[in-house]
């Protein structure tokens, strides 16, 4: 492998078992699932009625990603969104996020497969093992963070539905909620949003569907109750509040590629050597920190996803 491309592993010793902090059956009741209770309510502002954590001020307990960068805190990660359905401006999302129902919720998984399902979010989240991935963030715009979520493998999902030899790719929509989704009234977008990776890609051991983070349930204006973590590609790629898996032939279109496929492309893998049309990518900066970063091919998940692109030219195929 290329030098340029190395990267610091993930250990599988650095992946916490959820249960070592927090029971399924504790999650679930914080989620509002056990008992049947309900549910309580691209890239990551404060509100004053959003369920939060009662020592969000500073007392959750440190975590570090496998590079030793400490996670950003829960108010960074849960104050500072880009969730186009409810409003452009960062710091408005939390609060106009509220307004979406997360229960009852269903996730469709259909297409090119065998075993073809629809899951309610508690059987999700009953079902398939909860796990805590410190990853690190790369948005689109430059700006990065480091989120500790809870969730499970995309690839885990996938094996139980099991995909024919005619799949592909894997389709991926949000809810479209008029009456909930200010945004959505925009005519600049495609609605509903729509994205895509490759099978192998979905496949990857990295790539996690998201039920929580630190310790919480999904907060809304992250994707509640259930989104995509992909973590060595542009933060739009990690589609929230998923309602439709779709296994397909063909590569689909995509929200952002569909708006401008000049600056947005179908992989949108992080490369510091591939600027955006508008500007560069060779640095980020950290939310919280004053100084900018040097970018790190795949985000510095390299080890595990640059086999992948093997043979493919990643400037073109951006």
């Amino acid at each position: 492998m290329n030098d340029q491309f190395k990267s610091v592993p993930v250990k599988s010793s650095e992946i916490t078992p959820y249960t070592q902090y927090l029971s399924r059956r504790d999650f679930l009741k914080a989620a509002g699932l056990v008992g049947g209770s309900a549910l309580l309510a691209a890239c990551a502002p404060k509100v004053a009625d959003a369920a939060v954590p009662e020592n969000e001020a500073g007392d959750l307990p440190q975590k570090f990603d496998e590079l030793g960068d400490p996670a950003n805190s829960f108010d960074d990660i849960t104050h500072y969104n880009n969730y186009y359905e409810f409003t452009t401006d960062k710091e408005g999302v939390a609060g106009l996020a509220q307004e979406l129902t997360v229960s009852p919720w269903t996730v469709e998984v259909y297409g090119l497969v065998k075993q073809p399902k629809t899951y309610g979010i508690e059987d999700l989240l009953s079902k398939f093992t909860q796990e805590e991935r410190i990853y690190r963030l790369r948005c689109v715009e430059a700006w990065s963070m480091v989120i500790p979520w809870t969730g499970f493998s995309l690839a885990s999902l996938l094996n139980e539905v099991e995909p024919t030899s005619a799949a592909k790719y894997v389709r991926f929509e949000t809810a479209l909620r008029r009456d909930e989704m200010p945004g959505v009234g925009s005519p600049f977008y495609p609605w509903p949003y729509n994205e895509g990776l490759r099978l192998d890609e979905a496949m990857n051991e990295l790539t996690i569907l998201a039920t929580g983070l630190y310790g919480q349930p999904m907060p809304n204006q992250n994707g509640a109750p259930i989104r995509l973590v992909v973590p060595w590609k542009y933060g739009f790629k990690s589609i929230k509040s998923i309602v439709k898996i779709e296994l397909v032939a063909e590569q689909p279109a995509t929200l952002w590629n569909s708006v401008g496929a000049n600056e947005y492309g179908f992989y949108s893998n992080v490369n510091p050597e591939r600027p955006h049309p508008r500007w560069s990518q060779a640095t980020e900066r950290r939310i919280g920190e004053f100084s900018r970063r040097p970018t790190l091919m795949f985000n510095g998940y390299a080890e595990q996803v640059a086999h992948l692109y093997d043979g493919m030219d990643l400037i073109e195929n951006y």
